[in-house]
């Protein structure tokens, strides 16, 4: 049921407007922004979902001249210039400002839980057919891999171009200087560490741009027989576990920017240089985005030479912990399965496998922006959920 208004009043000298609902609660609304906020036809284009209205013809000091009760459902505004403005009771209710509805509207636009695990996850698994046919599984999916950071989807075709569909069915892949899609296989005078037989330690994928995909997708299209078994940790889990255990190593690691390098040529030829903290922070001081690659972290090292000693061991004990037994989980791909979860939080790996003169192991991989993952999330919740 949309929620009902019982009263609505200026205050403080009419620069806040406060509803009164039904239920007992009261909700507060500065002037300035539900005037920057009007509805109308000629303050809002309704067929684009964009405000209309010019922030230099916005009185940032503006107080209402009259505020009423059009209905139970809506209150309507008259503006010192005589415009006048009507807010729906449900727009309102889902717009206060309170932190507790704050908070709901983070989790609902944004979905920020967070399912830390270790050596001890259970690995989800959706078939693959069904995450492209069903709206449902596909929610679920994504879901998911937002929650806990890794979906296996199972049963895909051991051919290159099934990334390309899975693209299609969250809207487009991004792509790098090393194509709209990629081969992980062993390569003569290989360009990536990753087109080599060797063991491949724990990493995020392209911390050297300045804004790395946040979802990577590796399908298995030949598996060898002998090693090869892929790893992966939970960075936030262990980088809650260093904030705890080392409180100074975590703040190294999360102020000090470090130098990353890719140059070569491949989709066509580039030359990278990015600098990225190891552990990204928000304003509360929790890790967001994990940026380490211990292959392409440069030579150059921007800070004082005092300073760095320090740095590799706050960075040698995370590793530690991201190797620790208790911490990462060990698989193996088979054909068919594609492996999608969160390149900002997941850092993976892999064992080291014979080398032969044929190609025995065949991945083939591709990145998505979580923007555009975020956004089909979205749209089948609406579509699945039936939910505005």
């Amino acid at each position: 049921m949309s929620p009902g208004i019982q009263k609505v009043e200026a205050l403080d000298k009419g620069h806040f407007v406060c509803v009164k609902w039904e239920d007992g609660s009261e909700s507060i609304y500065p002037c300035v922004w539900l005037r920057d906020n009007c509805q109308c036809p000629l303050c809002f284009l309704p067929s684009a979902g964009a405000r209309a209205l010019l922030l230099e013809d916005l009185d940032v000091n503006i107080v209402v001249k009259q505020v009423a009760l059009a209905d139970r459902k809506k209150i309507s505004i008259t503006w010192p210039d005589e415009h006048t403005s009507e807010y729906g009771a449900e727009w309102l209710k889902k717009r206060c400002f309170s932190e507790e509805a704050r908070a709901a509207m983070r989790a609902d636009l944004f979905l920020p839980e967070c399912q830390y695990w270790g050596s001890d996850l259970q690995l989800p698994k959706i078939p693959f057919e069904e995450i492209m046919y069903s709206d449902e599984s596909a929610y679920k999916w994504l879901c998911t891999l937002k929650k806990v950071g890794i979906v296996l989807l199972t049963g895909a075709a051991t051919r290159q171009g099934e990334l390309i569909r899975l693209g299609h069915r969250i809207g487009f892949l991004r792509p790098t200087f090393y194509g709209p899609t990629w081969q992980v296989q062993d390569k003569a005078d290989a360009n990536n560490i990753a087109y080599t037989t060797g063991r491949l330690c724990f990493h995020t994928d392209y911390p050297v741009l300045q804004h790395p995909p946040g979802v990577q997708f590796l399908h298995c299209i030949r598996q060898t027989a002998a090693g090869g078994e892929s790893e992966v940790v939970d960075g936030f889990h262990v980088s809650n576990k260093l904030k705890k255990q080392n409180p100074e190593a975590y703040q190294i690691l999360s102020s000090t920017a470090v130098d990353y390098v890719d140059v070569g040529v491949d989709y066509c030829d580039f030359a990278v240089h990015c600098k990225q903290r190891i552990i990204n922070i928000d304003s509360r001081g929790q890790a967001i985005r994990i940026n380490f690659n211990n292959a392409t972290r440069d030579t150059v090292f921007d800070i004082p030479a005092e300073k760095v000693r320090p740095f590799y061991a706050a960075l040698k004990e995370f590793n530690d912990l991201l190797n620790s037994a208790e911490h990462k989980f060990t698989y193996k791909l088979k054909p068919g399965d594609i492996v999608t979860f969160d390149n900002w939080r997941v850092l993976h790996g892999r064992q080291s496998y014979p080398s032969c003169s044929e190609v025995t192991r065949h991945l083939e991989g591709a990145y998505a922006d979580w923007d555009v993952v975020m956004s089909r999330l979205r749209l089948l919740r609406k579509r699945v959920l039936n939910k505005d």
